[in-house]
């Protein structure tokens, strides 16, 4: 897994738009890379709608988020739509969780991404790793809020 204080490995997926998007577009602000296993469940629909209620203050800690899922683009597009979610929602669908797999979140046996976040500074060195032990465990809002502070 990609550890604190390492530059966070370059990469382009697709959004919900089917628009390239970049690891770079992001550079210049903090930004939370939020990888989780299924949409349309309900920890990830939690985590997610968390995120969203409370992007105002995301974003007043100068932190974009961005999600990462190794589910298809349609998928992902019609779970945005249902939850209003406005965050970039990246496709690593194919080939097959292969940023996961750079990152170090790629399950094997369930064929998806584990619940990690990496924190990264406006230059996209990884500052905080926040994880769950399993699938079922939520990552707690408040270690982003406390990690984005933290960082510079």
């Amino acid at each position: 897994m990609i550890e604190i204080g390492q530059q966070a490995p370059a990469f382009t997926l697709r959004n919900i738009d089917k628009s390239e998007v970049s690891l770079d577009d992001f550079k210049g602000h903090k930004t939370l890379l939020v990888f989780i296993p299924f949409p349309f469940t309900g920890n990830c629909e939690a985590e997610l709608c968390t995120i969203r209620d409370n992007l105002a203050m995301l974003n007043d800690l100068d932190a974009n988020v961005v999600v990462v899922t190794t589910t298809p683009i349609p998928s992902n597009a019609k779970w945005a739509q249902d939850n209003g979610f406005e965050f970039p929602i990246l496709s690593d669908f194919w080939p097959h969780g292969e940023v996961c797999m750079t990152y170090g979140t790629f399950n094997d046996k369930v064929g998806a991404a584990n619940r990690v976040t990496f924190v990264l500074d406006a230059e996209g060195v990884v500052t905080d790793v926040i994880s769950s032990e399993d699938l079922k465990t939520i990552r707690e809002f408040d270690l982003y809020t406390e990690a984005l502070s933290a960082s510079s």
